[in-house]
């Protein structure tokens, strides 16, 4: 359908149409349903960027089956990037993929201006679509947050999925606040990270399909799916893209005994991604699949030799009882 609208890769259009109900809807190459892994950012012992093993781990998301990636979000590391940084990582990223499949940035900013100007820039770089936080740092209330994402979304024609973490980020966009965002046409996805499942039922009986929602966190995913979530932005996928590729494609299928079958071997795994170190025990399990580096970016440190133990023999146990992928 894309290439008969003369849609490319790396070209996104977006089409503003209306439904039945006169809301709105945009169209790209982006369709907010599937695996969007949420990369880590690899680095050398010397704290450069580590290209190469970057682009190793992207190939192992391609050839899982992954249906977009996430750069600069909080397991990437996004606080301790240097704007150059970033900036390289998708151009490179963009490079390397060749429109396999699409690349989305995120934003994570203080300001609304330098939120507005790396959106207004970031069609240039390559992405194909943004993820929002809230402004950081300062804790806005309602109508603030809403005005800053209408402000940046303004500013770019990308479509923009919103990502709601008020357990990390300190503010909840509640459905009245989505209910100011549905005519933002190019907002049309949320990161789902509240830790309620019922959220889910929530948004979809309030907006229906007008927002696309996405389960933000791993040991909720099999339950948000089965709930109706379009998509998983997912982080042990980082080590373990085809067992969290799998599993999203089973339960699309139905085939939920399967499906559970692999959750319940990955759950130990899964829940290193709900720890104040899951950047650090993330690129663990990566090392561990050989497709990633252990090395983090101060303040983050290496994990103590105690530690480190504990949760390799959490990695260590997963691998020796890893299950054969079904075919789907």
């Amino acid at each position: 359908m894309f290439a008969k609208l003369g849609i490319k890769p790396g070209e996104p259009k977006l089409f503003l149409c209306y439904d039945n109900q006169l809301k709105y809807i945009v169209m790209s190459r982006i369709t907010w349903k599937g695996v969007y892994p949420a990369l880590t950012t690899k680095f050398t012992k010397d704290d450069e960027l580590d290209l190469n093993m970057f682009r190793k781990n992207l190939d192992a998301q391609v050839a899982a089956g992954a249906h977009g990636v996430i750069l600069g979000g909080s397991l990437g590391e996004s606080s301790t990037l240097t704007h150059d940084e970033k900036e390289l990582l998708v151009k490179e990223t963009v490079k390397h993929l060749a429109g396999e499949i699409p690349v989305i940035m995120n934003i994570a900013e203080q300001s609304t201006a330098a939120a507005v100007k790396i959106a207004a820039g970031a069609s240039a770089l390559g992405a194909e679509g943004i993820m929002l936080l809230p402004p950081l740092r300062y804790k806005a209330d309602a109508h603030e947050t809403v005005e800053y994402f209408k402000a940046v979304a303004n500013a770019t024609s990308l479509p923009i999925m919103i990502y709601n973490n008020p357990v990390d980020y300190g503010i909840l966009v509640t459905i009245d606040m989505f209910s100011e965002l549905v005519l933002v046409k190019n907002i049309v996805a949320v990161k789902e990270s509240t830790r309620d499942i019922s959220n889910v039922t929530r948004m979809k009986t309030a907006f229906g399909d007008r927002f696309k929602i996405l389960c933000g966190v791993d040991t909720l995913a099999m339950e948000e799916l089965v709930m109706g979530a379009d998509g998983w932005v997912a982080g042990l996928v980082c080590a373990f893209p085809r067992e969290t590729v799998v599993i999203y494609e089973l339960i699309q299928q139905g085939r939920y005994d399967e499906a559970r079958k692999i959750y319940r071997w990955f759950l130990p795994l899964l829940e290193l991604d709900i720890h104040p170190k899951l950047v650090q025990y993330i690129k663990l399990a990566e090392v561990s699949t050989g497709i990633g580096t252990a090395y983090v970016r101060a303040p983050r440190l290496q994990l103590g030799e105690a530690e480190r133990k504990h949760v390799q023999t959490i990695i260590d146990e997963a691998l020796a009882i890893r299950p054969v992928m079904p075919k789907l």
